[in-house]
């Protein structure tokens, strides 16, 4: 399956670097002396940058592989997280959580969690969000990409990790938030350029609208209730929970709405993300549909995007559909390493150290990041051993445990005035055993 890349794909792989590379060098100028300036950006972000950088860093190689690859094995219920991240999430963002958290001026999500437990509270939700973030979201996106790069041109994986890795790491390191997002919006075009011609060039093969509109067999969002992977009662209990906890209580995403100019800012820029959103069925959902009807019999689900890009695509586009995928696996690293050294940096290190200087923190922030995405690459080559199930279960899995309990933590805090210490933290573990006990 491996695709000869012309000279016109690699000027256009080429040209997307430079133009990466010219815009992670202007940002980084803008000076990161402060944690402020580091961590937040300044607090300078305007609404469609929250926007497009929020979409920027939730596309990513997980849904042009994982989510594509539910969508050719399962069908459309593959759309669901990112209709109850619209529907739910993202509106408890907008009129629940982000007035409190602009208000009160937090830097990461523990510290709401302190300011109404107490300090184990902001620990342990450090201790578990870094968890997630370094083993489960930058270790899986980090595979996917490195797999349909494999498939498709032939680059070892533990090359594609490295490289990805190591080329995020560096702009991430030198330049914050500010420089993270200004790569996210060039990223966003993109990626989402490169999903279109693909979505484009797949029902063109399989005959147009009227072939997709033939596969409405396989449209069920609703699954019966044992259903192993996408249960009806897993989709309307589990799915409210991450939604809530994904889209309104993750640092990666509020960051960017902490470093808005303004209140006004940030609800626009939420406003923008789930229009937005809508668009992901149509560039990622829609091919992987169309899928068993091109290629119905690949060895593992995970190989339809790699399969549709090597079989389907012109001269030209395949250097779009690549720098796209390349695009969205560096978004969203980025993204991550970002928040994570942000959580290590103001909810540990301060905490254990708390006469720092501004200085010291920033110095910190940075080691922490090139030593989260070393072991972000580690944990990425042990995925590649994963079982032939769609590696997206093993995404959706490891959140369905922890999450609950987190989202659960934050709704009690702000509804529930006489909600306690020792309540939260038997709600919060309590759901984390039992959800580890139903899965084995």
């Amino acid at each position: 399956m491996t695709v000869q890349l012309s000279l016109l794909d690699f000027g256009v792989f080429v040209a997307y670097f430079l133009a990466l590379g010219a815009l992670a060098w202007r940002a980084s100028r803008a000076g990161s002396g402060t944690r402020r300036d580091y961590f937040l950006g300044g607090d300078k972000l305007p609404w469609w940058m929250i926007g497009g950088s929020i979409v920027a860093a939730n596309i990513s190689s997980h849904h042009f592989v994982g989510v594509m690859g539910v969508a050719y094995h399962r069908g459309f219920v593959a759309v669901t997280g990112e209709w109850g991240a619209i529907l739910i999430g993202f509106n408890a963002l907008l009129w629940i959580f982000l007035p409190f958290y602009l208000r009160n001026g937090f830097y990461t999500m523990p510290e709401f969690l302190q300011r109404r437990y107490g300090g184990w509270a902001r620990g342990l939700f450090a201790g578990l969000i870094l968890l997630i973030y370094v083993f489960v979201e930058i270790a899986a996106v980090l595979y996917f990409g490195a797999l349909a790069l494999n498939t498709l041109i032939g680059v070892p994986v533990q090359g594609c990790v490295a490289i990805i890795a190591a080329t995020t790491a560096v702009y991430t390191i030198a330049g914050g938030l500010r420089a993270v997002v200004w790569t996210e919006m060039l990223q966003l075009v993109v990626l989402l350029g490169g999903g279109l011609a693909l979505t484009a060039a797949t029902l063109h093969a399989a005959g147009g609208w009227g072939a997709f509109l033939a596969t409405s067999q396989d449209w069920d969002i609703l699954l019966p209730a044992d259903d192993r992977d996408f249960p009806w009662t897993m989709l309307l209990g589990g799915s409210i929970c991450i939604s809530v906890f994904y889209c309104a209580a993750n640092q990666f995403i509020v960051q960017r709405v902490l470093a808005a100019k303004s209140e006004w800012h940030a609800r626009m820029g939420v406003v923008f993300t789930q229009y937005l959103k809508f668009l992901l069925p149509l560039v990622i959902v829609v091919p992987g549909l169309m899928g068993p009807a091109l290629f119905p019999n690949l060895e593992r689900p995970d190989l339809i995007f790699p399969t549709l890009v090597a079989n389907l695509l012109p001269s030209g586009l395949v250097g779009l559909v690549l720098a796209g995928l390349v695009a969205a696996v560096m978004s969203h690293v980025s993204g991550a390493l970002n928040s994570s050294t942000t959580i290590l940096t103001v909810d540990i290190y301060q905490v254990l150290r708390p006469r720092a200087t501004e200085e010291q923190a920033v110095r910190f922030g940075r080691w922490a990041c090139a030593v989260l995405a070393v072991i972000g690459m580690a944990t990425a080559e042990l995925l590649t051993q994963h079982s032939k199930k769609p590696v997206f279960l093993y995404l959706l899995n490891a959140y369905g445990v922890v999450t609950p309990g987190m989202a659960t933590m934050f709704l009690v805090g702000i509804f529930w005035k006489r909600a306690t210490q020792a309540g939260a933290l038997t709600a919060g573990l309590l759901t984390i055993v039992l959800s580890v006990w139903f899965t084995i």
